[in-house]
């Protein structure tokens, strides 16, 4: 009698710590240890930032050390659509706000560093261009609030492209504008720097809460083996009864 009893009561605790190794997304055999949390998807995209700000920044100093060189009057590339006139703008992009110059500086250096920051822990590609786009556009406004008259951190920035019914702009304006629309687009569907979407790796999105009776903050095959553990029961108690 006694040694089923031992019997009942060993089968139960196995029974218990292989429910427990399964809820935690332990492996019951190999290396311990070896099972974890899912990685983020990709590799760091620090370098691929880079090389998009370098592109736009390349771009848009070479045009406006030729524009500000060559231009001495407007040229009209295309009739009432394409112009190409040099402008010194003191404000932000698209002219905004002249009389804050020194504040504008101050927000780009700020906006340059936390992309900086930012792409360290990057490992979306979208993201990657986007701020790649933003970091090469603050960077080259920048250099000119920098370097060019009236004086340091008061340069006015040269813009020189003209269209219909739009402000004078240059190639950081653009490359602002089009970083800024693409982190919309992506925060829009979800997805995030470090490559996955809201709902998924880890997290729902906010408001939502637990889906399909699985609780958010860990992987699919653990929140499957929670949820199993809790309709069967504890093992303990069946080895009791």
């Amino acid at each position: 009698m006694t040694a089923a009893t031992g019997s009942v009561h060993h089968a139960g605790s196995r029974s218990r710590v292989r429910h427990l190794q399964t809820a935690r997304g332990t492996a019951l055999t190999g290396t311990p240890g070896a099972a974890g949390p899912p990685r983020a998807p990709g590799r760091r995209r620090l370098g691929l930032v880079l090389a998009v700000a370098a592109g736009v920044y390349a771009a848009d100093v070479v045009s406006k050390i030729i524009v500000v060189a060559t231009l001495r009057r407007p040229v009209h590339v295309i009739d009432g659509v394409l112009t190409l006139v040099v402008l010194r703008n003191s404000g932000a992009a698209f002219s905004i706000g002249t009389s804050m110059t020194v504040v504008f500086t101050l927000i780009a250096v700020g906006v340059i560093l936390f992309i900086l920051r930012t792409s360290r822990r990057l490992r979306s590609l979208p993201w990657a261009v986007t701020l790649g786009l933003l970091l090469g556009g603050a960077t080259g406004n920048l250099t000119d609030r920098l370097l060019r008259s009236p004086g340091l951190l008061r340069g006015d920035v040269v813009d020189w492209i003209q269209l219909p019914h739009w402000p004078v702009f240059n190639v950081a304006d653009s490359a602002i504008v089009c970083g800024g629309v693409l982190a919309v687009l992506l925060a829009a569907r979800g997805i995030r720097l470090d490559g996955t979407r809201d709902g998924y790796g880890g997290t729902s999105r906010p408001g939502t809460g637990p889906r399909d009776g699985r609780e958010p903050g860990g992987p699919p095959s653990q929140q499957a083996a929670e949820g199993q553990a809790q309709k069967r029961g504890s093992p303990a108690g069946d080895g009791r009864a």
